[in-house]
């Protein structure tokens, strides 16, 4: 048992810096946010977050429904480093209406037409880091 709890530490210590990284990730994408908040949008607690290469694209499916406006906003730990968000519909068509770059945080506003999948396509497009942290939330009203 003592072997046991004594791996499981070793494991949580060796994922601390990861998923600090990520979360300071995700904190530049919620600074991103805060004027959207004030203009009545409502964040989500879901987000995503990880690490990539630079122009390695990710492609990540999400339901959005028709009547809504949304917001995606992306964040990095790497100062310098570029990312990018884009939003496609189930046709592969670009249906975002407003994106906006600021530093090391990029997001992007979407009226989806219909309710349905959409895709938003994440990339660290410069970096000097060979694997770069990132993290998305979102927003709607």
């Amino acid at each position: 048992m003592k072997r046991l709890f004594s791996i499981l530490a070793a494991i949580a210590v060796s994922l601390g810096p990861v998923h600090a990284s990520v979360d300071e990730a995700l904190s530049f994408a919620l600074e991103a946010a805060q004027p959207y908040i004030k203009e009545g949008f409502t964040v989500r607690e879901d987000y995503w977050g990880g690490d990539m290469a630079v122009k390695q694209p990710k492609a990540i499916t999400h339901q959005l429904f028709k009547g809504n406006e949304y917001w995606f906003w992306i964040g990095t730990d790497e100062k310098g480093a570029k990312v990018s968000v884009h939003i496609y519909d189930s046709d592969g068509n670009l249906c975002e209406v407003e994106s906006k770059q600021k530093a090391q945080m990029a997001m992007v506003r979407v009226i989806p037409k219909r309710t349905g999948t959409y895709y938003l396509i994440v990339e660290i497009e410069k970096s000097k880091a060979e694997r770069t942290h990132w993290g998305m939330a979102y927003g709607f009203r």
